[in-house]
């Protein structure tokens, strides 16, 4: 069937997402969930088990949650594509999603006869799809509300898949379940009104019938938390606000900001949860919020049967520059750091300040901070009043560094590997009134300096894909990434050593992941690459394959926006 006949597709490709001065809008959406089902027959009838998310990491047939596995690696077992054949590897088709929107996501796949991927795209759409053909089964959009506003457009980057269901997070800052056989409503719950500035666009995740998530909006004044909810039922489990009311001056704790930007990573022989929590609010006016604006721009540490914080590792203490702690956290096992002789797990994860974080997973004890993995000028440094006669340019820019972009850890190298952003941003701090649902940015931002006012020692370079050695926090090797839009998406790593990432560029290249040699490219067109690679090996053809979403997003010059759904695959 072709999309166009799809109702739930043309739903999707009829919702329009413009960037106002309210922030991006939704407008023309569905007033009412819109579902098409085509041939949901094909998809095999069995439970996702716990034990199958336990072993995901190490099952090569399947991707079942956003980051491969709970530790988040981004890793996958298969290794039918080496270093010797990857230039053999093929596309065997691309497909049109069929919603011309922000394509930021990683498939799901669930492995049988057929697989099936469930694939999400903005605003709120979701499709259960056999990878082996292209062929749609079902497919779903929700009815995002034309009241709500979003910071950095209509995101939807993955679902979570537990039993017989799989669930999506929406743009009105709720968390859809659906059969996962045939897509139709199973509950619904709201995590905040949208109204305010909330919102919601990664990944969930579950863990033993709890569903982990969180709130968006920091941009536009709001309180960040954290929540659980039973992933039968919908019942909310617990929920925390992720800066302590006394640690923060008057009522600025009201609009305190520390809100979530992508999925939780899980620990699961500790049994303990890392979130990532972003800036505090207002983004540039520190003035109306004295003091470190304690858990923002952190690592947050919390156990998931209570939410009780366990501790938090903070990056930028009373942050004025939009350094948000924005990307995926890794667990890495039985890392071996010789200089501290210190032997054991660590989290991690490379942050907008451009360093990489490495700690201890009990206490969030600081073991090591890497080295930057792009250029720091004028970085923390007092941001000047608009009313100033003075230019400032700071780099690592507002986007990072290390932004949302999920990375990858290569046990055969040991290596993580980031997409980095090496921009100089022009900042400046005002006063502003907050009013709900408004953007509270308290200054203003410009994201393409005049020439004349950029620092002589910037490089030009504009973004890079990096290799870190989390033990010793060294660089060891760098691909710098010109363009004129800005490097977003994830990467992936192998168990034959290889890393993918696509790029601003639209080309899709596998490297050497021990030393970064560019061993295969595929030029997928005009449109940025800003999706995150996953990969799976399938019995039934005896292939692996590759797939990544193609499209950039509209925020901040990342690229025209796509509806393209890639997959490449290599014959064992």
């Amino acid at each position: 069937m072709a999309i166009e006949d799809d109702k739930a597709i043309k739903a999707a490709s009829d919702t329009i997402v413009e960037e106002t001065e309210l922030g991006y809008q939704v407008f023309n959406a569905p007033d009412e969930a819109v579902l098409h089902q085509t041939d949901t027959d094909r998809i095999p009838r069995y439970d996702v088990t716990q034990e199958m998310l336990d072993e995901s990491g190490e099952d090569e047939e399947s991707w079942l949650m956003f980051s491969k596995n709970y530790e988040a690696h981004r890793y996958t077992p298969c290794d039918t594509i080496t270093k010797d054949n990857v230039g053999e590897l093929e596309l065997e088709y691309t497909m049109e999603i069929g919603a011309n929107s922000s394509m930021e996501g990683s498939p799901v796949i669930v492995p049988g006869d057929p697989p099936v991927m469930y694939q999400t795209n903005g605003p709120s759409h979701v499709k259960a799809i056999d990878p082996r053909e292209g062929d749609v089964l079902w497919s779903y959009t929700f009815p995002a509300p034309e009241d709500a506003v979003l910071c950095c457009d209509d995101n939807n980057r993955g679902v979570a898949v537990w039993k017989d269901k799989i669930y999506m997070t929406t743009l009105d800052s709720g968390v859809q379940a659906l059969n996962r056989y045939t897509g139709e409503e199973e509950w619904y719950a709201s995590t905040a009104d949208h109204a305010e500035g909330y919102s919601a666009t990664w990944a969930p995740i579950v863990w033993k019938g709890m569903l982990f998530t969180g709130s968006a909006g920091g941009e536009f004044g709001v309180r960040g938390f954290h929540c659980a909810y039973n992933a039968e039922t919908g019942e909310e489990l617990w929920r925390i606000n992720n800066c302590p009311e006394e640690e923060y001056v008057g009522d600025s704790i009201e609009q305190s900001g520390g809100t979530n930007w992508m999925t939780a990573t899980f620990d699961p022989e500790r049994e303990l949860l890392y979130y990532n929590v972003g800036n505090p609010s207002p983004d540039f006016n520190g003035t109306v919020r004295p003091g470190p604006n304690k858990n923002t721009c952190s690592t947050l540490c919390v156990d998931p049967h209570s939410g009780e914080v366990q501790w938090a590792h903070q990056e930028s203490a009373h942050d004025i520059w939009d350094y948000d702690s924005a990307s995926q956290r890794m667990i890495i096992r039985d890392l071996d750091i010789d200089h501290l002789d210190y032997s054991g797990d660590v989290v991690y994860n490379g942050g907008k300040t451009s360093w990489t974080y490495t700690m201890e997973p009990e206490t969030g004890k600081l073991l090591v901070r890497g080295q930057p993995m792009t250029q720091q000028i004028n970085m923390m440094t007092m941001v000047p009043h608009v009313e100033e006669e003075r230019d400032y340019v700071m780099m690592p820019g507002l986007l990072g560094g290390n932004d949302w972009q999920p990375p990858t850890y290569c046990r055969e190298t040991g290596l993580a590997y980031h997409k980095t952003l090496n921009t100089p941003h022009e900042i400046y701090w005002r006063n502003e009134e907050y009013r709900p649902g408004e953007k509270f940015w308290g200054g203003i931002v410009e994201v393409e300096p005049d020439e004349e006012v950029v620092p002589d020692d910037y490089n030009g370079h504009i973004s890079a894909i990096v290799a870190v050695d989390p033990a010793t926090g060294k660089v060891e090797w760098r691909d710098w990434i010109d363009s004129d839009r800005y490097l977003w998406g994830g990467t992936m790593s192998t168990a034959s050593g290889l890393l993918f990432a696509g790029t601003q560029n639209g080309d899709m290249i596998a490297y050497d992941a021990a030393n970064g040699e560019r061993l295969w490219e595929y030029d997928l067109g005009d449109k940025a690459v800003s999706g995150d690679p996953v990969s799976w090996y399938d019995p039934g053809t005896e292939k692996q394959y590759v797939a990544i979403q193609v499209g950039g997003s509209g925020f901040v010059g990342r690229g025209p926006r796509g509806d393209q759904l890639a997959v490449f695959s290599l014959s064992a």
